[in-house]
């Protein structure tokens, strides 16, 4: 079998107390706003991933300095606003979405010619989303069929202001075009109707931007309004970094799925565009705990007490989608062992993620003998109330995606069969010691 294949195995209860990996979205930002600002950012937890180590070899190609010193803090020493340098070569993003399409917004207001490339993966993925908004700064894009990388940006000499209304939620999106809004003169200004997590916008203040969120009427509907103000001078800033929510879900849905487990998750974010799969995990009937709640750098965080439960199936509204778009996966693993059927609206935007998500969960599910029926946008799930049937010594295909590949080792471990997935080699993106630590809780995570 090609890449690395790996098994998680019916287990007993977790328990112990872990510290996470790092934001991934605030990671990413970190770095990049680091390097456009004045002075030395420093940043503690930042996510050592594939992705994000990507990024910091591209803001290092557009001339900033970047080191990360024996204690894992990393130090950035920025270029500022409009003086990145012109990279000597072809920028590759790995398997990036955010840092790809977020870096091609801070590229099309400065005057240089930059190349983006990414893995197979991210090279599927479409790009015409931002680069649509952003070519009304005056930048030119030229990419491959249907707005894929390799892509070329020529950044506009004498950048416009944007005026833009996200036609569907996009966190990427919103911050590309906030980002290209940093170099031009003047205001940029985003109309959103759905909220959409607002690392950017929370980052940019932190740093000194002068930006203002309001509620507005938008044609007859309520939308949020952000105005930036262009050419900020951004300064040098430290940044603690929450522990990523997107990987908390992964031994926060085990725990709750495993009879007697108790798990406590420390400094997990908190913001309210990231927590749907809490929200939903709660009516679900899961016990989660928040305790000891503050705020660092800007962002909410707190520790999170999972204890085993019984859950039930709910409906998930499609609005809930943009606060938890990249937790259905193992959502459909907890909707799996609950009782009843879970039904999940809106899931159009996991079509062009790292894979055909919402297929790959499908198929997967399928395999392990679970009830599964998919349609355009929407996937229902009737659990068993109990331990899934689990694997049939068929692998799951993970398709290049780490999502894909946690979830159904995740599965395995509440199965009643053990579940094989193809290749774990996808992880380092942003969960490089995944079975490590879970092992460390006491799960069954090993080859096969």
């Amino acid at each position: 079998m090609a890449g690395h294949p790996m098994t998680g195995r019916p287990s007993g209860a977790l328990s112990g107390s872990v510290r996470l990996p790092g934001d991934k979205s605030i990671s990413h930002r970190a770095l990049m706003f680091g390097a456009l600002a004045v002075g030395e950012t420093t940043i503690d937890g930042l996510l050592e991933g594939e992705d994000v180590l990507r990024t910091a070899a591209a803001m290092r190609a557009l001339g900033a300095e970047i080191e990360r010193d024996a204690k894992g803090c990393w130090r950035v020493w920025g270029r500022g606003i409009g003086a990145l340098a012109e990279p000597d070569d072809v920028l590759d993003m790995g398997n990036s979405g955010t840092g790809a399409r977020l870096l091609l917004g801070i590229l099309a207001s400065h005057p240089l010619t930059a190349v983006l490339t990414g893995d197979a993966s991210l090279r599927r993925r479409p790009m015409a989303r931002v680069t649509e908004p952003l070519s009304t700064s005056g930048a030119v894009f030229i990419a491959r069929e249907g707005g894929r990388l390799p892509l070329t940006v020529i950044g506009a000499r004498d950048p416009l202001p944007l005026d833009y209304r996200l036609p569907v939620p996009s966190a990427q999106v919103k911050s590309a075009v906030l980002l290209a809004g940093l170099n031009a003169p003047g205001e940029t200004r985003v109309v959103e109707r759905e909220a959409t997590r607002d690392h950017s916008e929370r980052m940019l203040r932190h740093f000194g931007a002068d930006i203002v969120i309001r509620e507005i009427d938008d044609e007859g509907h309520r939308a949020q309004e952000i105005l930036l103000t262009g050419q900020p001078e951004l300064t040098g800033r430290h940044v603690q970094v929450p522990a990523d929510p997107s990987s908390a879900a992964f031994p926060l849905v085990a725990a709750l799925l495993l009879p007697g487990s108790e798990v406590r998750l420390k400094a997990v974010g908190m913001n309210p565009q990231r927590s749907g799969l809490i929200t939903t995990l709660q009516e679900m009937g899961g016990d989660i705990t928040i305790e000891n709640a503050r705020e660092e750098g800007g962002e909410p965080i707190a520790d999170l007490v999972v204890r085993g439960s019984r859950l039930k199936g709910v409906a998930v509204p499609a609005g809930r989608a943009p606060s938890m778009i990249d937790e259905y996966p193992i959502l459909a693993m907890a909707a799996a062992a609950a009782e009843g059927r879970t039904v999940m609206h809106g899931l159009g935007e996991l079509r062009v993620k790292e894979s055909d998500r919402l297929a790959a969960v499908a198929r997967g599910l399928a395999l392990c003998g679970v009830e599964v029926t998919e349609q355009p946008e929407t996937l229902t799930v009737t659990g068993c109330g109990g331990r899934p049937p689990g694997g049939n010594n068929q692998a799951i295909a993970t398709e290049l995606d780490h999502r894909i590949a946690m979830s159904f080792l995740v599965l395995g471990l509440a199965a009643e069969r053990p579940v094989l997935i193809d290749d774990m080699t996808p992880v380092a993106t942003s969960f490089p010691d995944f079975a490590g630590l879970m092992r460390g809780l006491g799960a069954e995570i090993a080859e096969p």
